[in-house]
């Protein structure tokens, strides 16, 4: 096979890979999703619960929540820095404190306990927030 076969080949995984890892999700599956979060998380500005607020979460600096108790793992995380992203979320709604130990390279535990499993489940829930 020639060479430029094999670039055009792994250009079109590489995208098709791409594209599925972030595909859009449903934001009216992602609001009976966050049904299941609503009983520690509100989506209303300035409300927090057991969890922060979680209006406006999208795009959010890591303990932007001045009014908010994070947990001492996710404020170690925090002093490493990130920001709440897609890709963020994708890996910290299947698992909460094994993303926090990732970022703050330390075994960590995160207040939120509960994870999502299913992969759409996450993608219509973070399509829920980026419009909330």
């Amino acid at each position: 096979m020639n060479s430029i076969k094999m670039l055009a080949i792994a250009i079109s995984a590489t995208a098709m890979f791409s594209t599925a890892a972030f595909a859009a999700g449903d934001a009216a599956k992602g609001e009976k999703v966050f049904k299941k979060c609503a009983a520690c998380h509100s989506i209303e500005e300035g409300k927090n619960k057991v969890g922060p607020s979680l209006h406006g979460v999208i795009g959010r600096e890591c303990g932007a929540i001045s009014d908010y108790k994070y947990s001492k793992g996710y404020q170690d995380a925090c002093e490493k820095g990130f920001t709440i992203d897609e890709a963020f979320l994708d890996e910290y709604l299947k698992d909460p404190s094994a993303k926090i130990s990732a970022i703050a390279d330390t075994k960590e535990r995160s207040k939120m306990t509960f994870k999502l499993k299913k992969e759409e489940d996450i993608q219509d829930v973070t399509e829920y927030l980026k419009q909330n």
